[in-house]
């Protein structure tokens, strides 16, 4: 069996090596049209900032090692323009000298991955100074750039890959802002998590231009738009990082299937409408899990995925895809970030009625030194609290947290599997009831109508209504910053001052991270009040709901000071 493999980064590299240890006897062959292979592309912003000290440590593996490891034929600089799927032949170019030559296979896989887009109707996107991060090749001429001198960069995009590269330019000593379309940066968390990282980026230095697109780029500055307002930024260099498209122009002139996303379509054994082509990682088509729905996701872990599914059934070995859920993390400075599954756009959108609730616990015991909060999200259908997604961030390990959550995604787990979850504990690492167990028990609560609550986004209507808002920390939390108009009675005086709450008007309580206030709430319910409700994430929850909106743009505050221990 001859196998030829068009593109050997993340996905086309573990085709080749799993085919290779399946079958001794295969001939394998490799074409990348750069001229590095198997090279680590989600590390590449960090050798801007210093973290990789080497662009070559970028690079995992050389042809010469393919060779003398695996006995797989790689070559770099070649470029497969055409398939003669009649034939089973690609046409192969040498991007150095231009000259073709043809070659056959058997099984063929096709992982030329994803490209940047690079809008042509942006004035002077061309320009030596504007740049795009997808090789190696690529962040060694930005480092270039960065090392003659450059102090202004604008990073367009606050995606995966734009963010990561602020957090780099930054830490490279470089002033940095980022341009956005949209009113937040990293779509897999919604708006209420992603406030944090808007304040973490605030706080160190970079600056956010949301709901603002990139015009032109001219000398020493680039135009930008919002609200139809042109404006400008300095600007020294230009890093381009909105999105990228899937190279599938190789499958469409072959006339394989694309999909409505705009990637090749592939069944659960990653086989193209040709059966004998398969294809993987950024450039197909795939299917959500959870929706049921056609979807992409660039990411190297479904890639690796795909990859092992594809070698084992060109080998003879019956596998399947199962689709993705879509885990992701990132670094954001002092903060830790990651999200599994759906979050309330996505959901919205596949029309799943679904309930969520933000938590705010403690990421482990908190007379350990570096103990901190996370700030949590947990996503479930209603009425029967099947698990769909959840969000955490913070300075703690935020991923262990998100993968328990997936694998029990993953599994069709509920509220009553998360809640029951049996996690490793030791005051160093965790809580007896880790932040998981608790996110799954506040959504039982509300799920099974133990408690009322009011969403974090809906806090800020209340409080320029006038609600009647109890706030029952202690008096001098209270007094440190509280909700204005808010009501102080602390859950260690509300027995005594039962008299003071209101039953004639709705009443909303809060603490800190709403555990006080769920007593508090439990207390006045078993007394009799039917008109209370509980805030969602409580005080600490909305002052990082509401920071960066209000010292951006100088709304008016509706707490008389922020507090974020």
């Amino acid at each position: 069996m001859k196998l030829v493999v068009v593109g050997g980064v993340a996905g086309g590299a573990s085709v080749a090596a799993r085919v290779r240890r399946l079958d001794e006897a295969a001939e394998i062959r490799v074409f990348e049209r750069g001229g590095d292979v198997s090279y680590s592309n989600c590390s590449l912003p960090y050798y801007l900032g210093g973290v990789v000290a080497s662009a070559d440590d970028l690079v995992m593996m050389t042809p010469r090692a393919f060779k003398a490891r695996h006995n797989i034929d790689v070559q770099v600089h070649r470029e497969v323009v055409a398939i003669d799927r009649t034939a089973k032949t690609v046409t192969v170019r040498n991007t150095q000298t231009g000259e073709t030559f043809t070659e056959s296979y058997d099984k063929l896989v096709l992982a030329p991955g994803a490209s940047p887009i690079m809008p042509g109707s942006i004035q002077g996107i061309h320009r030596d100074n504007v740049f795009s991060v997808r090789n190696v090749q690529d962040v060694v001429r930005i480092k270039s750039c960065l090392d003659a001198g450059v102090k202004d960069v604008v990073v367009v995009g606050g995606g995966f890959i734009g963010v990561e590269c602020a957090e780099n330019l930054k830490q490279a000593g470089k002033n940095v802002t980022i341009v956005e379309g949209l009113g937040q940066i990293m779509a897999p968390f919604d708006y209420d998590m992603v406030q944090y990282l808007h304040k973490e980026l605030y706080d160190n230095g970079v600056t956010l231009c949301l709901n603002s697109t990139l015009t032109a780029v001219e000398d020493g500055h680039i135009v930008a738009k919002r609200d139809d307002k042109a404006f400008t930024l300095p600007a020294d260099a230009v890093i381009m990082a909105i999105g990228v498209a899937p190279e599938t122009g190789l499958a469409r002139d072959a006339g394989l299937a694309i999909g409505i996303t705009r990637g090749i379509k592939v069944n659960a054994h990653m086989q193209t409408t040709d059966p004998d082509i398969y294809a993987v990682g950024d450039v197909v088509e795939t299917v959500n899990a959870l929706t049921g729905q056609p979807g992409r996701l660039a990411l190297a872990g479904p890639a690796q995925q795909q990859a092992r599914v594809a070698a084992n059934h060109i080998c003879g070995i019956d596998d399947a895809y199962k689709g993705f859920i879509g885990s992701s993390c990132v670094r954001v400075f002092g903060l830790n970030a990651a999200s599994t599954g759906l979050n309330e756009r996505s959901a919205k959108a596949a029309g799943i009625d679904f309930d969520f609730v933000n938590v705010y616990p403690g990421d482990k015991v908190g007379i350990m030194p570096d103990a901190h909060y996370m700030a949590f999200k947990l996503l479930y259908t209603v009425p029967q609290g099947k698990l769909i997604g959840a969000q955490a961030i913070g300075r703690g390990d935020v991923t262990k947290r998100v993968d328990a959550v997936a694998a029990m995604i993953s599994l069709g787990g509920t509220l009553e599997d998360l809640a029951s979850f049996e996690h490793c504990y030791a005051p160093l690492f965790s809580t007896a009831k880790d932040v998981v167990n608790m996110a799954a028990l506040v959504g039982l609560n509300v799920l099974h109508g133990a408690v009322k609550q009011v969403h974090l986004s809906d806090i800020r209507p209340l409080v320029e209504s006038g609600a009647y808002i109890v706030d029952v920390r202690e008096e001098g939390e209270f007094a440190a910053g509280h909700i204005k108009g808010a009501h102080n009675v602390p859950l260690s005086q509300l027995h005594q001052r039962l008299a003071e709450i209101p039953k004639d008007r709705p009443v909303y309580l809060h603490c800190r991270t709403s555990q006080r206030s769920y007593y508090a709430y439990r207390t006045l319910t078993l007394n009799g009040y039917d008109n209370v409700t509980n805030l969602s994430g409580s005080f600490l929850g909305l002052c990082l709901e509401e920071y960066f909106n209000d010292v951006t743009t100088g709304r008016e505050p509706i707490v008389t000071a922020y507090n974020f221990r």
